[in-house]
């Protein structure tokens, strides 16, 4: 479950990237480098809330449901702070698509995370550490 979790946030990362890129030259209005900026945080956040909620899983299985409320409180706020930055720094020139694709890179990297964990959660308490 490891590797295949790594994996798909590497290619979610990937394809977002690809996405925003290539978003460059056919919706220049985008801030492309706000748009990396928060692909990057995110993959980083999801990366690492799966490793805390797995070692809380594997020493208590109740502590599921707390573990992944608390990542996913996490990485909105890490979120919603990211974009506060992005609004103060850019105060004459915001563009309100930079501001809703952040938070469907927020809603990508966070429906990925609640597949593969509740996948895990399901299984037996000794199974998790599989790949």
């Amino acid at each position: 479950m490891n590797n295949r979790y790594i994996i798909s946030t590497v290619v979610i990362f990937v394809l977002l990237t690809a996405l925003f890129f290539s978003m460059r030259s056919f919706a220049p209005d985008f801030h492309f480098m706000a748009l990396e900026v928060g692909n990057a945080v995110m993959a980083v956040l999801v990366l690492a809330s799966f490793f805390i909620v797995k070692k809380q899983i594997s020493e208590r299985p109740q502590a599921f449901v707390r573990g992944v409320y608390g990542a996913s409180l996490l990485k909105l706020m890490v979120c919603m702070f990211s974009m506060l930055i992005y609004i103060f720094m850019n105060r004459g020139q915001i563009h309100k698509g930079t501001i809703f694709a952040m938070m469907g890179i927020y809603m990508v990297y966070t429906a990925m995370e609640t597949l593969f964990l509740s996948k895990m959660a399901k299984q037996k308490p000794g199974t998790t550490s599989g790949s």
